[in-house]
């Protein structure tokens, strides 16, 4: 069985954590904007980590569910209502048979993500289940989704009508995540320096840890670009195109920012100032046009320490999401 979209939303994809491996090819990684949310969306309803999750953009689509199914919603708060009763995120919730899922209003955040029991049931591209728009590959039939797609789940031997109660359309499982940790100060972002940070100016280096940029409307996948005070280089040599990575801050030849999002190329000849550390990228993904960011240089060991510390508290996660799961279907 599936789900179908009854109406579109702004830019709903099928991803998953990307594709690894091909950038020697020019293919980048892609995969979702919010690696933590997409994560535990898929630990809330029993699934791998690596299955396929929909990543949602307000406005949001609306889905019809062709089946009693659990699922979990994560990351931005677009007001979840099935059949105009408002649901939670961060928990897991069963949902019956013919219920519609919607997204009426806008709260906070950039992009949240749905998860189904058993996962989404398309094709991968290159070991990936992530959309790759510019390719048309991947994903469901590689483009964002539309008016009348069935989105097929992989088989699920869960019966969990068993766990609606009579006359009820949702029924709200009994835990939930704190994901308090995580998204804490959203507009302080920790960075490391680049290869090319003392090309700047002493004020430039002072001015870009000192002052706010704010995300230009302009800004997508690809990349988030600032607007902020110019940022001048001590000299303007020519740079030989290198790697770039999710998270890359680059100078532009105004003066001006970009953060490489999931979407980035897989090179770069601009400056690389430097690198959102990984732990919060996160953050920087839930962010939106207008939204201010203020950065912050720290150490890579403080970078590394930030990341073990939440990877253990999704692996502590996960453990504790198939217990509860398994003790509420037995």
């Amino acid at each position: 069985m599936s789900l179908t979209i009854i109406k579109p939303g702004l830019l709903d994809t099928i991803q998953d954590l990307g594709r690894t491996g091909y950038s020697r090819l020019g293919i980048n990684t892609g995969g979702v904007m919010d690696r933590y949310a997409a994560q535990v969306a898929n630990m809330l309803v029993g699934n791998d980590t690596l299955e396929a999750v929909m990543e949602i953009h307000f406005p949001g689509a609306q889905f019809l569910f062709e089946q009693n199914t659990l699922i979990s919603i994560t990351g931005a708060d677009f007001t979840a209502m099935v059949n105009d009763e408002p649901v939670p995120l961060w928990h897991p919730i069963v949902v019956r048979k013919n219920a519609v899922l919607h997204f009426p209003k806008l709260q906070h955040g950039s992009r949240c993500y749905v998860a189904v029991h058993g996962g989404y049931c398309v094709n991968k591209w290159l070991n990936s289940y992530s959309t790759h728009l510019k390719a048309g590959a991947g994903g469901f039939h590689g483009r964002k989704l539309e008016k009348r797609d069935e989105i097929p789940f992989k088989e699920s031997r869960i019966y969990f009508a068993g766990l609606l109660k009579p006359g009820k359309e949702f029924e709200v499982l009994k835990w939930h995540v704190d994901t308090g940790s995580t998204y804490l100060h959203p507009n302080e972002i920790y960075i490391i320096k680049g290869n090319e940070w003392d090309q700047l100016t002493c004020q430039s280096q002072q001015d870009m840890l000192e002052d706010n940029f704010t995300i230009h409307p302009f800004s997508d996948r690809m990349g988030y670009q600032l607007k902020g005070v110019d940022l001048k280089r001590n000299e303007r040599t020519e740079l030989v195109s290198s790697g770039v990575s999710f998270g890359t801050i680059q100078l532009l030849p105004n003066g001006q920012l970009i953060v490489l999002m999931a979407d980035h190329q897989t090179t770069g000849g601009y400056p690389r100032i430097g690198h959102v550390i990984s732990a919060h990228l996160p953050k920087l993904a839930q962010l939106r046009p207008s939204d201010c960011i203020h950065f912050k240089i720290t150490d890579i060991a403080t970078a590394e320490n930030l990341l073990i510390a939440q990877q253990q508290e999704l692996n502590i996660l996960q453990r504790a999401c198939l217990e509860r799961l398994n003790h509420v279907v037995c």
